[in-house]
């Protein structure tokens, strides 16, 4: 049997995996009449939004399809693909927040580790290439299994909507104090 015709047999015993949820994205990404970074913080409706902070420059909103629980990214209100477009200010706010939405993760879901990092332009991974934006991603020891090898599935363990009470309550404690 030839290998092009191996590749294309489904494994015997494997059992199917679905994710739905992913069907929305795959949908979503046709639609780029508007960028959503624009968009979402003019909304008052955070939970609905997924946003859990918001600051004079930047907001955080929780990935709507994480690679891991507690999946953040960090935005600047101003649109653009450019880090040099930002201000002092406004780079300033964001590395801050960044490290705010660090230790929140390690406090809230005892995150032992993360991947920081920004896609700038499309070939570089970004899904959202005119708006810069940071993703904050909290990892822990074993957080890797094998579904995304042998079944292209992520388990993401809890609801966006309960990580979203988590967070935002941490991020916002502060303003409450005031």
């Amino acid at each position: 049997m030839s290998d092009s015709k191996k590749d294309k047999e489904k494994p015997k015993n494997h059992d199917l995996l679905w994710a739905p949820w992913r069907m929305e994205y795959i949908s979503d990404s046709h639609r780029k009449n508007e960028c959503i970074f624009c968009t979402l913080p003019k909304s008052s409706d955070d939970r609905k939004n997924l946003i859990v902070f918001r600051n004079t420059h930047v907001f955080v909103i929780l990935n709507r399809y994480p690679y891991n629980n507690g999946h953040l990214m960090v935005v600047p209100y101003k649109h653009t693909s450019e880090l040099s477009a930002l201000s002092a200010q406004e780079k300033l706010e964001l590395f801050n927040v960044i490290q705010n939405s660090q230790q929140v993760l390690k406090k809230v879901m005892a995150a032992q580790g993360f991947n920081i990092g920004a896609n700038i332009g499309t070939v570089a991974g970004a899904g959202i290439d005119a708006h810069i934006h940071f993703h904050v991603v909290p990892r822990w020891i074993g957080d890797t299994n094998c579904m995304p090898v042998i079944s292209c599935t992520k388990v993401i363990s809890e609801s966006l909507g309960d990580t979203w009470e988590k967070l935002y309550k941490e991020f916002n404690k502060k303003r409450r104090k005031k």
